[in-house]
């Protein structure tokens, strides 16, 4: 069910987001970006009503190496998952996108335009709750994907069990997060929360337990994540010591260079 808060005609305003992190089977790797990039990307996607930004993102093995902790529920092993596309929906119609994207990618599906050689890391829908922005008159979220950020870095939270989940997002939108943009190449924070999938989507995913208490926030670094380490540096620490909530992954990447098969030998 689409929140109440979506429906309706707010002008460009960003009101959710097709995440999608997938991994192309070894071997295929040159195969998978090139159908993606030449083909789904826009026959899937960008194509259809109301979403208006796109961008196609890459982890390569160092980049996997950065990724915290350890060990996450939502990603077994936490280095699954290179290529990461991240979709724009304008608020109001998040619905009407939605429609058409299932019923498009079953076409794509029945007229042999997919790939089969790839799996889906984590691919579900969001909604866009709130941003932090380090400068007040800084790059928009509704402009994020077109502004050439070097680095994104996703980083899921999950509230307590039993704790507040209203005072959970307002300590980190207002008081954690402010303090630790100031100042660093972290530009922009964006925060979203799950929602199902459709039940006729050709992507069979479902919620991992504790989703509903779950928040995806999307960091805009002016810098090669490898580079600006500092900006998401002792954040699990921090979310923990709060005592209502933890960080359950930390995970860079960097942009594709359209056009090339740039990073594809450095995925493993």
């Amino acid at each position: 069910m689409i929140p109440d808060e979506l429906i309706g005609d707010e002008g460009v305003v960003l009101g959710g987001m097709l995440f999608t992190l997938v991994e192309p089977h070894r071997g295929h790797e040159v195969d998978y970006h090139r159908w993606y990039e030449r083909d789904h990307f826009y026959s899937g996607c960008m194509e259809g009503p109301w979403l208006f930004a796109g961008r196609r993102f890459v982890a390569t093995r160092d980049l996997k190496d950065l990724r915290d902790p350890a060990s996450s529920p939502l990603i077994d092993p936490v280095d699954a998952g290179s290529f990461l596309s991240v979709y724009w929906i304008l608020k109001g119609r998040f619905a009407e996108h939605i429609e058409w994207g299932t019923k498009q990618v079953h076409w794509l599906h029945d007229n042999g335009r997919m790939f089969p050689h790839r799996d889906h890391v984590h691919t579900f829908m969001y909604v866009h709750r709130w941003t932090v922005r380090r400068d007040p008159d800084g790059v928009p979220p509704e402009l994020a994907l077109d502004h050439p950020f070097p680095g994104l870095v996703a980083v899921m939270v999950q509230a307590d069990e039993g704790a507040d989940k209203k005072a959970f997002t307002s300590w980190l939108r207002d008081e954690l997060l402010p303090a630790r943009v100031a100042g660093t190449p972290t530009a922009l924070v964006t925060g979203f929360t799950p929602i199902p999938m459709p039940e006729d989507a050709p992507v069979d995913q479902a919620l991992p337990p504790g989703m509903d208490r779950r928040q995806l926030l999307l960091c805009f670094l002016d810098d090669d994540p490898r580079a600006a380490r500092d900006a998401v540096a002792g954040l699990p620490e921090a979310v923990a010591a709060s005592g209502l909530g933890t960080v359950e992954l930390v995970a860079p990447f960097i942009p594709t260079i359209p056009g090339t098969d740039t990073y594809c030998d450095q995925l493993w």
